[in-house]
């Protein structure tokens, strides 16, 4: 019999909270896991930026990447490990980098899902380069932007066609808001999106793997107040069906890891944005429900790196398609789009496998989210964040939250 070391790379940015959690409470799963007559043990590294040899030998099972979307030299080693070494990562890099915001509206609206009506509008400004200037005058007509927003109807929403929260969404309720958020948007590629009224109800339902945890969510609020504490605020039918439209989502753009938000409006729910593969994983913003996302992300890794879990780079969305383009209900096809999901991620053999050798998660991880670890992690990512005299204050709160949050 032999001892196999299974190795799981983090792949980090800025990260500082979850990181430590997720390496501590491995440690203290010390696990032992049969394959075959052998035995696996798993141990977990931060990965390095540094030059690397296109035929390097890749000696991780499973990286947890958090750098794909935004640093060009990690993003290439991890698809050059894919390429070369069957390297299992989260979030299919290829399809991270190509697909903006826009993408995904066309494609979830070609499924049929009630995304709300959207315009993609020229930028407002350039930058100038020699091929510009006469392919501008030679093609790019004169627009009314006014009857763009009058035939969509107020309230409406301007956003980036490809995400960044740096830049933020415009609400616009007439023709003068309009014209003076086209002004502000300079050269930016931008969104015009139908507000969802009326609404009762924003919820974001983070996937991770065959995962999810739906959060009643106040765009309103300060960071560390959006993602709400309470857990009992949907219908049984209401988050099942948040959790099936954010698997399928996720599959059919190989994403391990991306959260979905969506508008309740006259008993509809709407998506608006599902184009998240890097959701936030901070204490700071997530704080009551921390737990959850280290226990899931272990819960992940770990059954992926048991089972040599590999990339299935072939997304496969003729599959999707051809039930698009039946003569069914959406509620129909979104059953059928759910098999293909649900196979994607071998949700049976990874709720087994969980029950078999990740029963003990739970009570050990309710004790470790009391331990002193924890609170430093904590402290560490609010002192990042915070000024010296709120750090103090805000720790506390966020401890606070977790505690309450490790009990749920």
């Amino acid at each position: 019999m032999a001892k196999i070391t299974r190795k799981i790379g983090l792949s980090l940015g800025a990260d500082i909270c979850w990181p430590i959690c997720y390496e501590a409470l491995l440690k203290e799963l010390d696990l032992d896991i049969p394959a075959g007559k052998d035995r696996q043990s798993f141990t977990v590294e931060r990965l390095n930026i540094e030059p690397f040899d296109l035929r390097q030998t890749c000696q991780y099972d499973v990286v947890i990447d958090r750098l794909t979307h935004w640093y060009h030299t990690s993003r290439e080693w991890i698809k050059k490990a894919i390429l070369t070494d069957d390297l299992y990562v989260y979030n299919n890099p290829w399809s991270l980098q190509s697909m903006e915001k826009q993408t995904t509206y066309c494609a979830m609206m070609r499924l049929g899902f009630p995304v709300p009506d959207t315009w993609l509008i020229p930028p407002k400004a350039y930058v100038e380069s020699a091929d510009l200037a006469p392919t501008l005058k030679q093609y790019a007509k004169l627009f009314d932007l006014a009857a763009i927003g009058d035939q969509m109807g107020y309230p409406l929403f301007m956003k980036p066609y490809d995400g960044g929260a740096w830049v933020g969404v415009t609400a616009i309720d007439d023709r003068d808001s309009l014209r003076d958020a086209y002004d502000a948007s300079g050269t930016r590629v931008m969104h015009l999106q139908k507000g969802v009224q009326p609404n009762d109800a924003f919820v974001r339902c983070i996937g991770l793997g065959p995962q999810w945890r739906l959060v009643n969510y106040d765009p309103s609020a300060p960071l560390h107040d959006r993602y709400r504490m309470d857990t009992d605020f949907l219908t049984t039918n209401e988050a099942q069906h948040l959790r099936e439209m954010t698997t399928v989502i996720n599959a059919f753009f190989g994403w391990d890891f991306n959260s979905c938000e969506a508008l309740r409006s006259n008993d509809t729910w709407c998506p608006i944005d599902f184009a998240n593969a890097c959701p936030d994983s901070q204490v700071t913003s997530l704080h009551f429900h921390f737990p959850w996302l280290i226990k899931a992300n272990l819960r992940w890794s770990i059954f992926c790196a048991a089972t040599d879990r590999k990339m299935d780079t072939n997304l496969d969305w003729q599959s999707y398609f051809e039930i698009a383009d039946s003569e069914r209900t959406f509620e129909e096809k979104l059953a059928d789009y759910l098999l293909i999901a649900r196979r994607r991620f071998d949700v049976e053999q990874f709720e087994e496998f969980c029950e078999t050798y990740l029963s003990h998660l739970d009570e050990v991880a309710h004790e470790f989210f009391g331990k002193p670890i924890v609170r430093d992690a904590i402290r560490q990512k609010v002192e990042a964040l915070f000024p010296e005299h709120e750090v103090d204050e805000f720790t506390e709160l966020f401890w606070d939250r977790v505690q309450n949050g490790r009990a749920s």
